[in-house]
């Protein structure tokens, strides 16, 4: 993208980047958020969250958007029309279960499906502090408790500090057939193979006529590299792993201090 930048639509990712640490947009970068919605710009809200988990952000901050959820496995327009989503089969989607049931790691996991959301024990502290952090309720059940023809947009691991790498690796070598991503110290998500956060801006650019070089994105962790390297001009959060920083030209302030709003305000 030339230095002059023609920015026809902007995706950001949620936590750590459109959240700041309690939680919530700040009111500067909501108020820019507000003007290129204003503008007929797209602001599209890319997360690993489930849609049930983006809706009290929307909702809170007044915004009339499109979302990419799962981390590409469900896309929706702002009007919360379903333009694309891709599912675990059922049958696969059970084995997965069953592995993580036999191998009893140090983790919980729950089950996404559209947005329905089940986890094996609601009562376990780590589901009930992800369910505090997005504001929805899971209900308590495994893939056979899912709707008829139902499969899974997405498995969340809730891994125990130190032993994500080891889980990681082991499902990997267990299950070829799926995408396994690695989007904190602690939170490992399986979703169908292709799913990726820059495929689904890539379909949401075609959907919408545009080059994905015409866009920018948001991000701060490794789960956001791919988006950040689709676009046309990525921003990478202050708050981003060293790793990340060095990895991309281009950062702004951080989640608490309005990286987001300050890229806008010089932008538009």
């Amino acid at each position: 993208m030339s230095d002059k930048l023609i920015v026809k639509a902007v995706f950001s990712d949620v936590d750590g980047t459109l959240l700041n640490s309690v939680h919530r947009v700040t009111p500067r970068t909501g108020e820019w958020i507000h003007r290129i919605l204003d503008k007929d710009i797209p602001f599209v809200i890319v997360s690993a969250r489930s849609p049930s988990g983006i809706y009290p952000i929307m909702k809170r901050n007044g915004f009339e958007c499109a979302l990419i959820s799962y981390s590409g496995a469900l896309i929706m327009d702002r009007d919360r029309t379903v333009l694309y989503s891709k599912e675990i089969e059922r049958g696969l989607a059970e084995r997965i279960e069953q592995f993580f049931v036999k191998k009893a790691y140090d983790m919980s996991w729950c089950i996404y499906s559209g947005d329905d959301w089940l986890s094996p024990d609601r009562s376990d502290p780590r589901i009930l502090r992800e369910e505090s952090i997005v504001e929805a309720q899971s209900r308590e059940g495994s893939v056979k408790d899912l709707a008829p023809g139902r499969g899974v947009n997405k498995f969340l691991c809730i891994c125990a500090p130190g032993t994500i790498l080891r889980i990681e690796e082991e499902v990997k070598r267990a299950f070829p057939e799926v995408a396994v991503v690695k989007s904190s110290d602690i939170l490992l998500e399986i979703m169908a193979k292709g799913i990726s956060k820059a495929e689904a801006v890539k379909r949401f650019c075609a959907h919408l006529g545009i080059s994905p070089d015409e866009t920018i994105a948001f991000g701060d962790n490794f789960n956001d590299v791919e988006m950040l390297e689709a676009v046309g001009r990525s921003y990478v959060m202050g708050n981003a792993p060293e790793e990340i920083l060095d990895r991309f030209p281009y950062h702004t302030a951080d989640n608490d201090h309005d990286g987001i709003a300050d890229v806008l305000e010089q932008i538009f």
